[in-house]
């Protein structure tokens, strides 16, 4: 086999929580689970921080992330579009 097959990377959608830095922003991404003895559902959340070439995503957009090589210490993430 010649040919490599391509994986299809990780997306997750969130909200953006922080613009002050260049070319990068951080991205909420909220989850549902359900408590295992209780039955009650919460929310828990995880920050990313996402590669932004062009500074399009302002504070509230809602984003799409996707996973990529390591960009810098703390960036595997790039934004694929900006609602």
């Amino acid at each position: 086999m010649d040919s490599k097959e391509l994986k299809s990377r990780r997306r997750l959608s969130g909200v953006v929580v922080s613009d002050k830095m260049d070319k990068s922003v951080v991205v909420r991404v909220d989850r549902s689970i359900t408590d295992s003895k209780y039955l009650k559902r919460l929310v828990k959340s995880t920050k990313y921080s996402a590669h932004d070439e062009n500074n399009e995503a302002k504070v509230g957009d809602k984003v799409v992330i996707e996973e990529t090589r390591p960009i810098s210490k703390s960036k595997r993430w790039r934004i694929v579009t900006a609602k």
